[in-house]
């Protein structure tokens, strides 16, 4: 009976489960589906990856950042309150316009990419103080908060910068080594917490101020992890007359600032120097790929004047010698030209010219070497006796 009980019952299946189902069919079904406005989506992805675009929504974005800081005087605020509303206003407007353009142009891919999830997350902190003022009123408590985290808005500008993103790639892959690092700094300010309580922590004659409790104890360490004020510290311990407070000092400090801080340090510089020759290296292949494409298209240009003098040639009745000359007259010093041959290449070049530099100190060397043995002859011929005439 049992048995059968437990046979019947089908099998219960995780809502995660379902969730990445529903979600994975809801995509496929949306990316089978076609779109009627092919024209329009590709006139507005030309202009979101313009770089007119990204000029504007840089200006727009320092501009606010700029009006910000003045909003911070209070004189400033009053003379200028309506240049305040309505550049807040039409800061909302671009950012709004710009997340519905990109949402247009690709909406089930555009919620895939952090960049863009931070460029919602600072529209919905944008919405924030409007909302609070319809729904609390102005004199909500809380309303200074939401105006202070507007400063945020300065946060756009790194979709934008590729440095940037570059460090922020950097300091994303050091997450694990960084936290294995802090854990065991937290791991060694615990032990010397408790160690600094029950040394220094007496209530007779202790200092409580800074050992009383297992709180001040930690916060005392990081000042000293941090070399912050730590003669002062000191100092109130020789005051009580403990013995080992210098040995507890001076461990902490080796231990927790120039071994661990180093080390957390050493780390960080590590992944950034390996993401910024990441970064060369990718700036080098797109410097590449684009030479190519010029390349290409300098190739194209001269394949299409070529077919041209050869269909001109036909017409007129010239030899096609006779149009080379003509085309060559028509050529400027600034016209760029391709070319294949392996004599002209940079460093066949760069090498030819050595080549000729240690040629001409040979020579040079040889001649001073000639001039050497004809002295040397000249003067064993003075000395030898001369003939009787």
């Amino acid at each position: 009976m049992s048995q059968a009980m437990y046979e019947d019952v089908p099998p219960k299946s995780t809502s995660s489960s379902l969730f990445g189902a529903a979600s994975q069919a809801f995509c496929g079904r949306c990316r089978k589906f076609k779109r009627k406005d092919r024209q329009c989506q590709a006139f507005v992805r030309r202009v979101i990856t313009s770089h007119l675009f990204q000029i504007i929504m840089i200006s727009t974005v320092s501009l606010n950042a700029f009006l910000t800081v003045l909003w911070t005087s209070y004189k400033i605020r009053y003379r200028l309150y309506r240049v305040f509303e309505i550049s807040e206003i039409i800061f909302v407007s671009i950012c709004t316009s710009e997340f519905a353009m990109k949402v247009y142009v690709d909406p089930i891919d555009y919620w895939k990419d952090g960049y863009n999830m931070l460029d919602v997350f600072i529209l919905i902190i944008i919405f924030i103080p409007y909302l609070l003022r319809k729904i609390k009123g102005k004199h909500y408590p809380y309303h200074n908060i939401a105006e202070g985290i507007q400063s945020l808005h300065i946060l756009k500008l790194i979709p934008y910068s590729r440095g940037i993103r570059t460090l922020i790639i950097a300091v994303g892959q050091t997450v694990y080594t960084v936290a294995s690092v802090l854990t065991l700094l937290f791991v060694l300010m615990y032990i010397f917490a408790i160690l600094g309580f029950c040394l220094f922590g007496i209530v007779e004659n202790g200092d409580l101020n800074n050992w009383g409790s297992l709180a001040v104890s930690f916060f005392t360490l990081f000042s000293l992890a941090t070399v912050d004020g730590w003669t002062n510290l000191q100092e109130q311990l020789d005051m009580q007359n403990f013995t080992l407070s210098r040995v507890f000092t001076i461990a902490f400090i080796l231990l927790a600032s120039f071994i661990f801080l180093n080390m957390f340090v050493g780390v960080m510089i590590m992944h950034t120097e390996d993401s910024i020759k990441k970064f060369e290296r990718e700036l080098m292949l797109e410097r590449q790929v684009t030479l190519m494409e010029e390349k290409q298209v300098i190739l194209k240009r001269q394949q299409e004047e070529v077919d041209r003098l050869m269909k001109t040639q036909s017409n007129v009745g010239k030899s096609f010698s006779e149009l080379v000359k003509d085309f060559k007259k028509t050529l400027r010093h600034t016209d760029p030209m391709v070319l294949d041959d392996f004599g002209t290449s940079l460093p066949f070049i760069d090498v030819y010219l050595s080549t000729l530099d240690n040629q001409d100190n040979t020579v040079n060397k040889l001649q001073e070497l000639y001039y050497e043995i004809v002295n040397v002859l000249c003067l064993m011929l003075e000395d030898l006796p001369k003939e009787k005439s």
